[in-house]
């Protein structure tokens, strides 16, 4: 979340080929207040596709305050290019967690976000997350099975999936239709980066997975990442080299 971080992460992924970025739409304010963001999108050629943004889906006294706040973002990024916003919950304490009580706002709140984030010209979906209000395989199906799927996409990350238990490409299967946007990254347990890894050292079935997107009719996004830790075995240009291996293994090509 360091915006000084963004360039030098635009000119890696760049040289490895990969055909576009996500960030958080916070970053890309900061370097737009600088006037320096279309710059960078053009030093590097590497376009905007998605802009993750975290939201308090619980808090109905805050709904007006965080709708406006969603919508100020969404536009950010529309404004560099970018064709879908990742909608994430809030953290919760999930020992205390009541999801049943706060299921009908949660609903409530990601029909709305992804409606005005339609009217700007994005697609949007939930990004279920560890340790948020949305986490396990039931929260997720409930949510999904509730809300107005015609605005409300869904945007998983496969790595949280199974680290919460779930099998994710049964998930990713069951929900197909409306998949549009993911967070491919694979689970080991591991004492590094949260306990995920580079693609094809873990749990996750990823060759499942690409299948399914791939044979879905209307292409998905697909986001390779990696959450960074202390004492991980790879700089972070490292883990995306290895992930990109493994991608190219599969049969997937790069620019580069």
């Amino acid at each position: 979340r360091a915006p000084e971080t963004l360039e030098p992460a635009m000119k890696d992924i760049s040289g490895l080929g990969f055909y576009s970025f996500e960030t958080f739409p916070e970053i890309l304010d900061y370097w737009d207040e600088k006037g320096a963001l279309h710059g960078m999108i053009e030093r590097y050629s590497l376009p905007l596709k998605s802009g993750y943004i975290s939201t308090n889906l619980i808090d109905t006294a805050a709904k007006s305050e965080n709708l406006a706040r969603i919508t100020s973002l969404g536009k950010t990024i529309k404004k560099y290019g970018g064709t879908f916003a990742v909608l994430a919950s809030n953290g919760v304490k999930r020992d205390s967690y009541d999801f049943q009580a706060h299921r009908a706002a949660i609903i409530a709140a990601l029909n709305d976000a992804c409606m005005a984030l339609n009217d700007l010209g994005l697609a949007a979906g939930l990004h279920q997350h560890t340790g948020t209000a949305i986490e396990t395989r039931d929260e997720v199906y409930t949510v999904m099975q509730a809300v107005d799927t015609k605005h409300v996409k869904f945007a998983p990350d496969v790595g949280q999936l199974q680290k919460g238990g779930a099998d994710a490409a049964k998930v990713v299967e069951d929900f197909l239709p409306i998949v549009a946007h993911m967070h491919l990254k694979d689970y080991s347990g591991g004492e590094a980066y949260a306990g995920y890894c580079p693609l094809g050292q873990g749990k996750v079935d990823i060759p499942k997975i690409l299948d399914l997107v791939e044979g879905a009719g209307h292409s998905p996004d697909i986001m390779v990442e990696l959450d960074p830790s202390k004492g991980q075995p790879q700089t972070p240009l490292g883990t995306a080299e290895t992930s990109k291996a493994y991608l190219r293994k599969l049969g997937y090509k790069f620019r580069t």
